[in-house]
């Protein structure tokens, strides 16, 4: 009886979408090495693409980011089917007879796939509802604008944060807020970054599943709008070797049955025990959780002190040299107290970097984690006998470590499951054992597009 329910209202849909202009749909997933594929149907299909859904190997998985790599396991090989189903109540219109989806996987029997990153994350939200805790999350998107083919663009007017690069670009800022716009993307702030041709855009806070698919959704269309004006968008965490990195910041907020977590108690900073324990626990887990928000190939020479990059494992009010950054309450905070993770870079699965980070929280909260001193000074000022006595470490650069640890922690298997360990591990390991003898420079230059849409 459902289906048969469900078949007027996609008809409806349809009928909707077409008198939008709308022909084609486009289905999204984002593997555990950061990348998104697609599969795209005619709109008369979209009912199929959402159940029972389209058919993908299980090496969808493991593809790596080198364009040709994947990572067979027992699991993850040649045999075998799973089915992608499109979320169509978070459908978006793209314009010029454009629509998109985001997707998760299940497999033949309908039971979510173990290796599926969205449900990953859908878990975790469900987990921390299921404990009366509501998650908002904000996330930050930085990016480059290059060439078509990667190459640098021509920056001789550009200063850091400064109006040249809005003006450089008008044409592009426009369409781009536009069609976020026109696809209900709410943007907070959209502007020049401190490297050369580097943009931040900023989106508003939204449940953590939806908060995700966002950041596809918003790929999609900067990637759109560059290509109308010759350029492409570099989401590497280091485009250029030497030049400044990207990040991809998170904030986020919990809110309980007797309010917010971060404010209104007497802990640190204003926060309640269990919002205090929540950043305890975040903390104590990044250096397991690195392998997840900045595993990559690349991601070391971003993971730099002096860099804003979170290099240092500490907390802070507004310490953008922090890995954990703490944004107080107030006037200027219309959100509320949030915290902000830096230490996120846009090589890592944005779904699998959310659900790590509030699994972290939810870990902190459940075992009453002690959170340690705030650093409120940048944490290079200090000696290595102050930081010490501080428990304040500096984060790995070096990939095999950060696998290492991540492969070993009990934390993130139990938090997002052995299936999706394995696979962010596999798919980095190829990386390190492919292209760790290559420099700087050439791991720039190999893998600028490797992220881009």
């Amino acid at each position: 009886m459902a289906d048969m329910a469900a078949k007027p209202l996609a008809a409806a849909a349809i009928a909707q979408l077409e008198a939008d202009g709308v022909a084609t749909l486009i289905g999204t997933v984002v593997n555990p090495a950061g990348l998104t594929h697609a599969k795209t149907v005619p709109l008369r299909r979209m009912g199929s693409f959402a159940d029972p859904g389209l058919g993908a190997s299980p090496v969808w998985h493991v593809f790596a980011i080198d364009q040709a790599g994947i990572v067979f396991s027992e699991t993850t090989g040649v045999v075998g089917d799973r089915r992608i189903r499109i979320d169509l109540g978070a459908l978006r219109i793209l314009g010029d007879g454009l629509a998109w989806a985001p997707g998760s996987f299940f497999d033949q029997s309908g039971a979510p796939d173990p290796y599926c990153t969205r449900g990953a994350l859908r878990r975790i939200q469900n987990r921390l509802e299921d404990a009366g805790i509501e998650a908002m999350v904000g996330h930050e998107i930085e990016f480059v604008l290059v060439g078509p083919d990667g190459s640098r663009l021509p920056s001789h007017l550009w200063a850091q944060y400064g109006l040249a690069g809005v003006l450089e670009f008008e044409g592009f800022v426009r369409d781009v807020t536009a069609a976020a716009t026109a696809s209900s993307v709410a943007i907070e702030q959209f502007h020049p970054e401190y490297g050369a041709n580097q943009f931040e855009i900023s989106l508003a806070p939204q449940n953590p599943v939806a908060a995700a698919d966002q950041v596809t959704l918003m790929r999609i269309i900067i990637g759109r709008a560059a290509r109308k004006y010759g350029m492409r968008v570099s989401l590497s965490p280091v485009p250029f070797a030497g030049s400044v990195g990207s990040g991809a910041h998170q904030h986020f907020s919990l809110t309980g049955a007797e309010g917010a977590l971060f404010s209104g108690g007497d802990g640190p900073a204003g926060m309640t025990a269990a919002g205090a324990s929540a950043v305890a626990g975040v903390l104590s887990g990044l250096a397991e959780a690195q392998g997840l928000l900045s595993g990559s190939i690349l991601s070391g020479l971003r993971m730099q002190p002096g860099s804003w990059s979170g290099a240092y494992a500490c907390w802070g009010t507004e310490n953008r040299e922090a890995s954990v950054r703490f944004l107080s309450p107030g006037p200027a905070n219309p959100y509320g107290a949030n915290v902000e993770v830096k230490v996120i870079d846009p090589s890592a699965n944005p779904y699998l970097a959310t659900a790590t980070i509030l699994g972290l929280a939810l870990d902190g909260i459940e075992h009453e984690l002690r959170l340690p001193a705030e650093v409120a000074v940048d944490p290079s000022s200090l000696s290595d006998a102050e930081r010490a006595a501080a428990g304040v470490s500096v984060l790995s650069s070096d990939q095999t470590a950060v696998l290492d640890a991540l492969d070993d922690s009990a934390t993130m298997r139990g938090i997002l499951g052995d299936a999706v360990v394995d696979a962010v591990v596999a798919v980095r390991r190829y990386e390190r054992d492919n292209y760790a003898e290559l420099e700087p420079e050439e791991l720039a230059e190999r893998f600028r597009l490797a992220w881009s849409v």
